[in-house]
Formats: C-alpha cells, sequence, structure tokens
C-alpha cells in the first residue's frame, strides 16, 4: 500500500476543513442555525467512530511488566533509528504491519511501505520505560534528534507507543495520547508523533 495517497487525502481534507471548504466561490455569509436534540444519547454508531481514535483493543497504559523479547526488539529499532539507519529500523518489523500516528489505522504491507514510515518519522527516541498490557507493550521514549529527522522542538520530550511484537518482529504500533489528554472515544476502558 502506497502511503502517500493517504496521507494526502488525510492533510487535504483538513486543509480544505480549515479553509472552509465547498469552492464554488459563494461568499455570501449563512445564518447560523441552531438545533434541537430530540433522541436520547446513546453511543455513537460503530460505523461513524472517530477514524483517528485508537482502534478497540489497544491499551493506553501498562498493568504488568513488559516482556523481555518484546522490550529487546522495540530498544533495537528505536536505537536503529535514532542513528538515522532506516534499513536496519525496518528490520524489526513483520509484513504486514499496522500504525496509527495521528492518523486512522494504516496497514503497511512491504518493505517499502515500513521504510517509508520509519523514515517520516522526525524523531529518534530512546526507550525509557516499558510495561505490558493485552499483549501489546506500552513504551515511553524520550525524543532525539536523529540523522535524517528533524524532531525540533520535540527534542526531548516524552512519546508513548502501544507496540504489539511477535516473532521478534513489530506487528503493531499505535502512538498513544500523552498522559492528561482526552483522546478520542476508541470504546475501550483505560487500562487502555515520534
Amino acid at each position: 500500500m502506497d502511503l502517500r495517497a493517504p496521507v494526502i487525502a488525510l492533510a487535504s481534507s483538513v486543509l480544505i476543513g480549515a479553509c472552509g471548504g465547498g469552492g464554488g466561490g459563494d461568499t455570501t455569509p449563512r445564518p447560523a442555525t441552531r438545533t434541537t436534540a430530540t433522541a436520547p444519547l446513546r453511543a455513537p454508531d460503530p460505523a461513524t467512530r472517530d477514524p483517528l481514535a485508537l482502534p478497540a483493543g489497544v491499551p493506553r497504559t501498562a498493568t504488568g511488566p513488559a516482556d523481555a523479547i518484546a522490550t529487546k526488539t522495540i530498544r533495537a529499532w528505536a536505537q536503529a533509528l535514532g542513528r538515522g539507519d532506516v534499513t536496519r529500523a525496518v528490520s524489526y518489523w513483520a509484513v504486514p504491519a499496522k500504525i496509527q500516528n495521528a492518523t486512522p489505522v494504516l496497514t503497511l504491507s512491504s518493505r517499502a511501505d515500513l521504510r517509508l514510515f520509519n523514515g517520516s518519522l522526525a524523531c529518534g527516541a530512546v526507550l525509557t520505560g516499558a510495561g505490558s498490557a493485552r499483549g501489546y507493550t506500552i513504551a515511553t521514549f524520550r525524543l532525539t534528534e536523529r540523522p535524517g529527522g528533524n524532531c525540533g522542538s520535540g527534542t526531548g520530550h516524552s512519546a508513548r507507543t502501544a507496540i504489539l511484537v511477535r516473532g521478534g518482529r513489530i506487528t503493531g504500533w499505535y502512538r498513544l495520547p500523552d498522559p492528561g489528554t482526552a483522546p478520542p472515544d476508541s470504546g475501550t476502558p483505560d487500562a487502555p508523533v515520534i
């Protein structure tokens, strides 16, 4: 899957929404409308769930100690990326793999997709903590500059991810909200951009 198309589509939709969208050159002000809710509040239809929300089942916080093999894989991946060695960083990933980094969940279905994703990460990362929940490793990183990236003002800040490792390879990578922020509702209890 070529990630450029979804990323461009997402960026375009954000820009169109921010600019008012619609086109047509009509700049006539529209009267404000007021709506009144008459139906009882209920859980959102899963079909209309926020595409940026964490998927159901992806935990937000660790509930136990991290798996040693998963931690070793994640640390080696982060070290390779921190050196700017994208090829080596990709070697720690399985095909296919799922990722979510302020995007809808994307499937990386080739080594080229993995290279594009890893190369797009602006920061390097040093693993500073790890725990586990529901088979995921909840990893905390300190962000660093890296060759080929541009971490900028993110340098020195922390980032958290829920990473799924199977057979010594990363198969899932989900950027977690920073503590104290309200993430979109994923339908999972809270026990759940490098």
